[in-house]
């Protein structure tokens, strides 16, 4: 019976491939726009990638759009910065980039320009080996045998470039007051200057366009399903074209120890006569062989998936619910209304059966062992406060991984801060809200630091991951780079850095400074909340003045020399007694020595005290020591 149904399933599948998709023999359209494009310097630019303007986007992988600069060298936007692609190598899946300001000259001043630091979380992108990292550090008054000599404004503020392990790193930290950031080169190139004009070399990972290149096809992506698509001269719907045939062909069937010869032309005017039976039989077959299928799924599950179910047979029941993909694109009707869109993926406005709203944010296909997704669903499910967005459920089907929290009505702190966003009157946030928001979100860290019964360190607190709900109470999100630990340590130990630049703890680069822990929170809630009194981000790369470009060292020295802070939003003597406390409070967070921060239950009391009681912190993080030693308010 089993021999049977087999036979006759491979010839039913063999007639259906046999068929054409176009009638008509015109090329299907996606696979014409797909033609591999260059930017004039004669590198070919195919999937993964697409020029954003000139191929369409379903030609090339999500997060992989290029620009062509005036030189002929494809760009690729990476954190906030352009980095220019020397060589793309497809053979092996990787490429050497350089940052645009390292290979371009600073006509401005001879000086090196700042740029942002290179964070790969999130994408399908990972440094290749035999790289190492550089920190630059700017506006220093030192020399050596790394620093990169320059002059502006009659002065002399050189870049230094230093290895991690450098014994001298803190001491230089401590001398260069315009900030550092971490650069990537090559290990084998000599000299910083040339290093850094080469650059390194990524490599990626996404699925492989091999065998429908091979079978003819040209490679895309689907983004309605986050799924790899093969587009063939004359189907849209491939893994690959070879089943594309054409002619007078003769196709052999073996089936057991027997062998079938057919003219193709003939098996395609038999398709009427067996499709209705093949349809049968697919039933039939399915039904015999149920167990069998099942074996084979859950075989061929991902090691992501696999280790995601490991996660919660060893977490036990969570307290949200698991949802389908299917009941995810009936909640968000298809995707239909989209509310952001990160290197992590796109996030959609949905609703449930009782009509209440949701935020569902669908993952892209994520690298390795799915960490962030497995870290967000075990550090946010454990939580129940008020300043935590709340997981209200998730969704994990092989390569479409999803998850569904509350609703957030007036999206992300970020956009009602920054002067740049250009906000009306009505929308920016007064004094007094920005006041309860610093203390909701220190509530909200308290929480997760000791409230819980296990340790959540967030790692990437900023106002993009504030989000604020109707009344504007402020919610912590983004839980894909938190670390659980035990309520009894404090104590984290990591690889690698994680955090976004700007308010990464200097402990975490650089392991010489102290331990990372707790305290590397506090020092990013600092730094956050500098820029909501500032209205401002803290280091502006804009500017060329090193004094404008950090501001913790700006607004310290107006509190040291006793001057108003000059700030916006404030209007009467209560206002600014809650801004100074806001700056007093902060500028202790983002002490370089994590033992000399306070607490995030310090840090609460402070805010809910008498700014009288609070004693003005030593000058902040890449400034000179204070001359006079002050008491740390840690607990």
């Amino acid at each position: 019976m089993s021999f049977h149904l087999t036979s006759i399933l491979y010839f039913v599948v063999l007639i259906i491939t046999l068929l054409p998709q176009n009638s008509d023999g015109s090329l299907n359209p996606k696979f014409e726009a797909c033609e591999a494009k260059t930017c004039g310097n004669n590198q070919t630019i195919s999937y993964p990638f697409y020029i954003e303007g000139i191929q369409e986007p379903f030609c090339g992988y999500p997060g992989f759009g290029l620009s062509c600069g005036n030189d002929g060298f494809p760009f690729l936007n990476m954190s906030n910065a352009k980095y220019m692609i020397h060589q793309i190598f497809y053979n092996n899946n990787s490429m050497r980039v350089s940052n645009a300001v390292f290979s371009t000259p600073n006509t401005r001043s001879s000086c090196l320009r700042r740029t942002h630091n290179l964070t790969l979380s999130g994408t399908r992108l990972a440094l290749a080996p035999n790289q190492r990292e550089l920190i630059l550090l700017f506006g220093c008054d030192m020399h050596g045998k790394n620093t990169i000599g320059c002059s502006e404004e009659n002065k002399t503020s050189s870049v230094v470039a230093m290895n991690r392990e450098d014994q001298n790193l803190r001491f230089s930290l401590m001398n260069c007051k315009g900030g550092v950031v971490n650069v990537t080169v090559e290990d084998e190139v000599r000299g910083v200057q040339e290093a850094l004009r080469r650059g390194f070399v990524l490599i990626w990972t996404v699925s492989d366009c091999n065998k429908c290149r091979n079978s003819g096809g040209k490679c895309g992506f689907n983004t309605d399903i986050f799924s790899f698509r093969c587009y063939c001269p004359h189907d849209t719907h491939a893994r690959k074209c070879s089943q594309e045939k054409s002619g007078n062909s003769i196709v052999i069937l073996a089936t057991g120890d027997a062998f079938y010869i057919f003219n193709s032309r003939f098996l395609i005017l038999l398709i009427p006569v067996f499709a209705a039976a093949g349809f049968g039989v697919l039933i039939i077959a399915v039904y015999c062989f149920r167990r069998k299928l099942r074996f084979i799924f859950w075989k061929e599950k991902s090691r992501a998936n696999q280790d995601f179910e490991v996660f919660l047979r060893n977490y036990g029941p969570l307290a949200v619910r698991r949802y389908s993909y299917i009941e995810i694109k009936k909640m968000t009707n298809s995707f239909k209304e989209k509310l952001g869109q990160g290197g992590y993926g796109s996030v959609f406005k949905g609703k449930l059966e009782d009509e209440s709203l949701v935020a569902v944010k669908v993952l892209n296909e994520l690298k390795g062992n799915g960490e962030e997704f497995i870290n967000e669903v075990g550090s946010i499910s454990k939580t129940s406060h008020v300043n935590i967005v709340t997981l209200i459920g998730f969704c994990c089907e092989e390569s479409k991984k999803a998850l569904v929290y509350e609703f957030m009505a007036n999206g992300s702190l970020e956009k009602f801060i920054f002067e740049t966003n250009n906000l009306t009157d009505d929308c920016q946030l007064n004094c007094e809200m920005l006041y309860q928001i610093a203390i909701g979100v220190g509530r909200g860290l308290e929480y997760l630091h000791r409230g819980c019964n296990t340790r959540i360190f967030h790692f990437d607190i900023k106002p993009h991951n504030i989000l604020l709900n109707e009344n504007f109470c402020p919610k912590i999100s983004d839980f894909g780079l938190a670390k659980i630990c035990p309520i009894n340590e404090s104590v984290v130990s990591m690889m690698t850095a994680r955090g976004t630049i700007g308010y990464i703890a200097p402990e975490v680069f650089c392991r010489n400074i102290g331990v990372v822990s707790h305290k590397s929170d506090v020092y990013s809630y600092g730094m956050m909340v500098l820029e909501m009194v500032g209205g401002r981000k803290n280091i502006n790369v804009e500017v060329d003045s090193t004094s404008e470009i950090y501001f913790p060292y700006w607004i310290y020295k107006r509190l040291e020399l006793n001057q108003e802070l000059a700030l916006r939003n404030v209007v009467n003597e209560s206002e600014i007694e809650k801004i100074k406390k806001m700056v007093l409070v902060s500028l202790w967070c983002i002490q370089t020595n994590p033992s000399h921060r306070p607490t995030m239950h310090r840090v609460v009391e402070m805010l809910e005290g008498n700014v009288e009681t609070i004693q003005v912190p030593p000058k902040p993080f890449l400034s000179s020591p204070s001359t006079s030693p002050h008491s740390s308010p840690s607990r």
